[in-house]
């Protein structure tokens, strides 16, 4: 078949990713034009597939690509049980990737618990999870993922509203893992106007979510009980085009790449700090601790002392907020005998001498 320009930007993208990945081409002989079977025990992609435009998408190019280099490729599609006729969207879902022509196609039934963090997120916690299940299961080398360059702005600003920070400027990761699951984002540089061409191109129908808004007119706002996101894309990104005068999604994309390199080499100096400040308790009746050096928390780079106080509270699964983070560093930087910092999951932090204490209460009368 001829490949349109978006196609063959599409497969570019994705088998780049791959290629970084260490999943490149597995014999010359896929090398040449024509059909090629791969080996029974090629390494073996996954594409998690919701039915929508961008994972059809997806799942279209992850299969001509992986034709040219040797690799078996399958779907996994879950199935969330949160809206009414899931099991039929699923079941199209499959069907589509199985005319694509992948090889295995898998639909997994998640149960969602809803928790204080939402249903979207809830309903995330739970796909993954099923996901690098099913990946393990089947001794699946990688699993793709289709967000798109929309996706990666609508990320960003989603986490300027909630948290910010430079880590958020970065959006989501080309690679990430899950459970020990490699988990590939190879569209972050395509666009959703480019998923549903290639759609289109290839004849794929799909299926739109109703809470992305899609059937609400342009101009009309969505109500105030959808997702975050999609009132993000479908109220707020068309206002920023309009007022930018061009692609935004694009521009924060590409801004995206370079604060990237910022997060990560920021992340390789934090991990040297931690190593030399923080010093862990071994575990004893369930309960940990950590005690932090304050001469040598209080020289590092205000950016670097913030980041290290974080690492330690996600080290011990505190939910420590941005406020909470601040009240330890004046432990260490503005210290005038001030109490405790209480912190969630009943930890405290405070300061005897020249070590800051962060420890469960209960903790506390043995130190």
């Amino acid at each position: 078949m001829t490949y349109t320009a978006t196609l063959k930007s599409a497969i570019g993208q994705l088998r780049g990713c791959l290629q970084r990945a260490g999943l490149d081409r597995q014999d010359e002989r896929f090398a040449r034009h024509g059909e090629h079977t791969p080996m029974r025990d090629a390494p073996l992609v996954l594409v998690a597939c919701s039915g929508g435009r961008d994972s059809l998408a997806l799942a279209a190019v992850a299969h001509i690509v992986c034709g040219m280099l040797g690799l078996r490729c399958g779907a996994i599609v879950i199935d969330h049980r949160m809206q009414e006729g899931s099991a039929g969207i699923a079941s199209q879902a499959a069907a589509s990737c199985v005319n694509l022509g992948l090889d295995p196609v898998v639909v997994r039934i998640v149960h969602v618990d809803l928790d204080h963090n939402g249903p979207e997120a809830a309903a995330r916690d739970a796909r993954y999870a099923a996901i690098a299940d099913e990946a393990r299961a089947c001794g699946a080398q990688a699993v793709l993922l289709a967000h798109t360059r929309d996706d990666q702005a609508e990320t960003i600003i989603m986490g300027l509203i909630r948290s910010g920070g430079v880590d958020v400027l970065g959006g989501m990761r080309e690679r990430t893992a899950y459970d020990g699951t490699v988990l590939l984002r190879p569209f972050l540089g395509v666009s959703r106007k480019q998923t549903t061409a290639i759609c289109r191109d290839l004849a794929i129908s799909w299926w739109d979510d109703p809470t992305n808004g899609d059937h609400i007119a342009p101009g009309e706002r969505l109500p105030r009980d959808y997702p975050l996101r999609s009132r993000i894309r479908h109220d707020l990104m068309p206002l920023l085009d309009d007022i930018a005068g061009g692609d935004i999604a694009g521009h924060l994309a590409r801004y995206a790449d370079a604060a990237a390199k910022d997060r990560d080499y920021l992340a390789v100096q934090t991990q040297i700090a931690y190593d030399s400040v923080v010093r862990l308790d071994e575990e004893t009746q369930g309960s940990r601790g950590c005690s932090l050096d304050v001469k040598s928390l209080a020289v590092l780079p205000a950016a670097i002392r913030t980041r290290v106080i974080a690492m330690v509270c996600a080290h011990l699964g505190v939910a420590a907020s941005v406020q909470h983070i601040e009240a330890i560093e004046r432990l260490a930087v503005d210290w005038h005998g001030q109490g405790a910092v209480s912190l969630p999951s009943g930890y405290q932090a405070f300061r005897k001498r020249h070590v800051i204490r962060v420890c469960q209460d209960s903790g506390h009368a043995n130190r």
